[in-house]
């Protein structure tokens, strides 16, 4: 009997140990959470800003297409007419300098034409219907040409004209290396907007420690189309004109939206 009481009071002493040991642990352990947290950053503070960047390029080459039509009793009579007439402005173009790089074919083509032959009938008698008959075959042939001597345009123009072009398409200025000039544009928003955040934190009393996000949109180079009547047939002689053509400037623009934080 008094073996079992001391018993008892032992297991009492145990548990009671065994209940403050894990009270010192939660303890504890709650105690290092919080002293982590304690050292845990807040949300940083940030800017965003906007950079602009503009451009101003001066067309550096011109560019145009035309084409050569060519009709024949057969496939091989119409592709020598088409090619005599191809070779003499290819000829043309590269003595006034155009390299053989700046030629290119941008479409060959080569079908048969085509006429609808009427039957001839009799008085009151019955007649078929007429039928489309083989007649001949007809090459198309268009080039696009870069002129790097952008004062001699127009009288390449003419001169192409005058060697049988059938037709010429408007004739665009534009710059040649697009990226230098998008980079160019780029650099000048990228400086745009640190100055703006180096402003906006001295008013704020802040300053500025690290970039954050970074978002990059550069506009498209719009090509300057010469005046259509330079590709039109001079109505007095029924030559191609070549007049001068104004160049004038291209606006390439760049956009880029920076967050920095800020202490």
């Amino acid at each position: 009997m008094e073996g079992g009481f001391f018993n008892t009071i032992q297991m009492r002493i145990l548990g009671a140990l065994t209940l403050l040991m894990v009270i010192i642990a939660l303890g504890s352990y709650a105690s290092l959470n919080f002293k982590q947290a304690e050292f845990v950053d807040p949300m940083p503070a940030t800017i965003s800003v906007t950079g602009k960047g503009e451009v101003l390029a001066v067309p550096d080459i011109g560019r145009f297409s035309f084409s050569v039509n060519a009709d024949g009793e057969t496939a091989k009579v119409a592709k020598e007419q088409s090619g005599t007439k191809m070779n003499d402005i290819i000829t043309y173009l590269k003595a006034q300098g155009i390299d053989e790089k700046d030629i290119k074919t941008q479409n060959y083509s080569l079908n048969p034409k085509y006429r609808y032959e009427e039957r001839v009938c009799g008085f009151n008698s019955y007649c078929p219907p007429g039928e489309r008959v083989e007649d001949g075959f007809s090459v198309n042939q268009t080039v696009s040409v870069k002129v790097r001597d952008i004062d001699k345009a127009g009288e390449i123009i003419s001169g192409v004209g005058d060697k049988g072009a059938t037709n010429i398409d408007s004739l665009e200025f534009t710059v040649d290396d697009v990226d230098a000039v998008k980079a160019e544009s780029l650099a000048e928003a990228i400086k745009d907007a640190q100055t703006k955040a180096k402003v906006l934190a001295g008013d704020l009393g802040v300053r500025v420690v690290r970039l954050v996000s970074y978002y990059e949109e550069t506009g498209p180079v719009y090509a300057q189309y010469a005046e259509s009547k330079v590709m039109a047939m001079d109505s007095a002689g029924g030559e191609f004109s070549g007049p001068e053509l104004p160049v004038g400037e291209q606006s390439v623009t760049a956009q880029v939206n920076v967050t920095f934080e800020v202490r």
